[in-house]
């Protein structure tokens, strides 16, 4: 018997990639989640942040082209920082076996953080080793 709560929501981790239904009509995409994880695990946050990958690559302050052996995407990919969004949990689908590193998710919150801050450094500088 389901618990009047319905079935448990995912509980992603930061730096996850996910497949997701986006749009409407609902539309499968590959997401990578940014939100802080005290949020992605909790019971009571229904939803968590995501940016959304495009094949579409453009270079750009606010997005990060990733080769496909990075992520495990079919090909190259795009983040685009300005689209930064918040997503029902309920919509994430699949997990996909790869997360992106901490270095790179410092990358992908300065892309995001050019979106809206003109102080925000550009051009991004490399992972430090």
């Amino acid at each position: 018997m389901q618990s009047e709560a319905g079935p448990a929501l995912p509980a992603p981790r930061r730096g996850e990639i996910w497949t997701a239904n986006l749009g409407d009509p609902p539309v499968r995409h590959w997401v990578l989640v940014v939100s802080l994880d005290p949020r992605n695990q909790s019971d009571r946050a229904q939803s968590v942040l995501i940016v959304p990958f495009s094949s579409g690559i453009a270079e750009a302050p606010t997005t990060l082209v990733l080769p496909p052996g990075e992520t495990g995407l079919p090909g190259p990919s795009c983040l685009r920082g300005h689209f930064v969004t918040t997503l029902q949990k309920q919509l994430l689908v699949e997990r996909l076996p790869r997360s992106l590193s901490a270095a790179r998710m410092r990358q992908v919150c300065l892309a995001v953080r050019r979106a809206f801050d003109p102080d925000a450094p550009w051009p991004a500088r490399e992972p430090s080793q």
